[in-house]
């Protein structure tokens, strides 16, 4: 893996914590579950988060299926 490669997977994987820290803090706040996100409707700033969440899981794969 090339080291620009390996400093964006970095990157997107410690936006992907924050990402996932803030969504699920978020929802507990809110009175959900984390594992109702996949099941609920939800408000706009949480699917925001989830959005952005699934994107950064997509991109990583994408990184880690072509090294």
């Amino acid at each position: 893996m090339s080291h620009t490669i390996h400093e964006q997977r970095g990157r997107l994987e410690g936006r992907l914590r924050e990402v996932e820290e803030k969504f699920e803090r978020q929802l507990r706040e809110r009175g959900f579950e984390p594992a109702q996100a996949e099941l609920t409707a939800l408000p706009g700033p949480l699917a925001k988060l989830y959005a952005e969440r699934e994107e950064l899981r997509a991109d990583l794969e994408k990184l880690k299926a072509h090294p």
